[in-house]
């Protein structure tokens, strides 16, 4: 278990290279000079061209990721040009908000979606089994956006029974709760059907296997059958799936918070971009990527959890 870990450890380092040098010459492409950025639309030239050196924008590009990369080993993301306050500073403030969104997300959805797959391989070519593969259908074809902006007009602005703007405080506050609803009904209202879909799949293709035929024969429960022999070595694609769509899940968690004003990583990146606050796009390029990273490693872990097969000494 830990030479995995620390296979994958490894093998993300190259990956997280290449994430920072392309995410560094995207932002050297975009047509903005950061210097009159932080100058302000007023200052002289000679004013820009101090602060161009100041932040060592007349220098190489290479020398200027090179000097990117040093900082960074040191812990230092730089300061933001529009508020001048450090980007590790705000990241930390946002990142919680983020992770509330993502779990809130997750917690009913992925249960939602095993559930509907299995009941829909259970009872194969029934309505219910119909109903699980047009949800699955949909979940891939309905935008994030749409199906925030829907239930914003009907929950929110029609029937005005939730808040759908900005974050009510902590999760465990009623406040709270009541405001994280529409964007985790949103978020995870994506992620249901492909879930459920291919649980349908995984569980359809286990059903008729040998080792579940002999648990029917020793005639045990099928309630037994299903849960214990067909649906657990069913999971395996599913969190294949899973772990696919949750590094997913964190594109549509930018779309999410900006739809819903949720002041989160994906609601910063998206004003940092606009803005051209180069410091603080990078840094949450990192943010991002680096979560990616993270929830595939999780991955491969639950996969030596769930088949013993795949453990090794």
């Amino acid at each position: 278990m830990l030479r995995q870990v620390l296979v994958r450890l490894l093998m993300a380092v190259p990956v997280m290279f290449g994430v920072l040098l392309v995410g560094f010459l995207l932002m050297q492409v975009v047509p903005t000079d950061a210097a009159l950025v932080r100058a302000g639309p007023t200052a002289t030239p000679d004013v820009v061209e101090a602060i161009r050196r100041d932040l060592g924008l007349d220098r190489p590009v290479a020398e200027q990721f090179l000097l990117y990369l040093g900082r960074l080993l040191q812990g230092d993301l730089g300061v933001s040009i529009i508020n001048n306050i450090p980007v590790a500073q705000e990241l930390g403030a946002t990142i919680g908000p983020t992770l509330e969104l993502m779990a809130a997300s997750l917690v009913w959805a992925i249960p939602l979606g095993i559930l509907l797959g299995t009941v829909g391989a259970y009872w194969r070519g029934s309505l219910l089994d119909r109903a699980v593969i047009a949800l699955g259908v949909a979940g891939v074809s309905v935008p994030v956006f749409f199906l925030g902006l829907v239930l914003i007009w009907l929950v929110g602005f029609h029937w005005q029974l939730l808040p759908f703007t900005g974050r009510g405080g902590p999760l465990w506050s009623a406040e709270g709760l009541q405001a994280i609803i529409l964007p985790a009904l949103t978020l995870g209202g994506t992620f249901v059907g492909p879930v459920a879909r291919m649980t349908r799949t995984a569980v359809l293709d286990v059903l008729s296997a040998d080792h579940v035929r002999t648990a029917r024969a020793k005639g045990l429960p099928e309630r037994a059958v299903v849960l214990h022999h067909a649906l657990r070595n069913a999971l395996i694609p599913v969190v294949t799936l899973i772990g696919l769509q949750i590094g997913f899940l964190l594109g549509g968690a930018v779309v999410v918070e900006t739809v819903f004003s949720w002041p989160g990583v994906g609601r910063l990146a998206v004003g940092a971009i606009l803005s051209s606050d180069f410091p603080m796009a990078q840094g949450t390029i990192i943010v991002l990527s680096g979560g990616f990273i993270l929830v595939n490693l999780l991955v491969d872990l639950l996969y030596v959890a769930i088949d013993p097969r795949m453990r090794t000494a």
